[in-house]
């Protein structure tokens, strides 16, 4: 099987990275939600085809990891770029990237902590492996999905998560009125 399958290299695509990244800088949870409900149709398409591919055999996927500020430009030029596609001021830019730079990015929003503060952002991502897993199903392709949530630090950690990925896993499921038996496995990395 596949023993790490690294989601964020899944969003620098030309046609994703603008919505990354107009999550990123999004200061409302609801406009967070509609960029990353733009991401979902690709992050499902990209978790059905590495499940066809891997037929049968375990993929564990590791749940969006790294510091937000790599998904933003960091040129003036590419900052006005990205300013004027989202209709933002290139200062709101410049002010969000650098409150996002982290200088120990693993004592900032690294692993975990990514999805205890923007759980929006775990909800997408365990609704498309879910999504992914139900359609791969109803075409007899045995997917076999590990989701592995990163870089726990504590106890509380873990379970606020895994709670999270359990509900999530559960409420994509009633909304695909998928009543059939899935296989994902819940893990961590520490």
């Amino acid at each position: 099987g596949i023993g790490l399958c690294r989601t964020e290299h899944m969003f620098f695509e030309a046609d994703r990275i603008i919505h990354m990244r107009a999550m990123i800088l999004a200061d409302k949870e609801e406009d967070r939600r509609a960029a990353l409900k733009k991401l979902l149709p690709f992050q499902r398409k990209d978790f059905e085809g590495i499940f066809k591919a891997m037929a049968g055999l375990p993929v564990t996927i590791r749940l969006l990891d790294p510091p937000l500020h790599e998904f933003l430009p960091h040129d003036a030029n590419s900052q006005k770029e990205l300013a004027d596609e989202l209709g933002l001021k290139v200062y709101e830019v410049k002010r969000r990237s650098a409150a996002l730079h982290e200088s120990n990015p693993m004592l900032g929003h690294r692993g975990c902590r990514l999805s205890v503060t923007y759980p929006e952002i775990l909800e997408m991502q365990v609704q498309a492996i879910t999504e992914a897993a139900i359609n791969c199903g109803k075409k007899k392709i045995d997917a076999k999905p590990e989701i592995m949530i990163p870089l726990i630090g504590t106890s509380a950690e873990l379970e606020i998560l895994r709670e999270k990925v359990e509900q999530t896993i559960e409420k994509t499921k009633v909304a695909k009125k998928f009543e059939g038996e899935l296989h994902i496995l819940i893990g961590t990395m520490i």
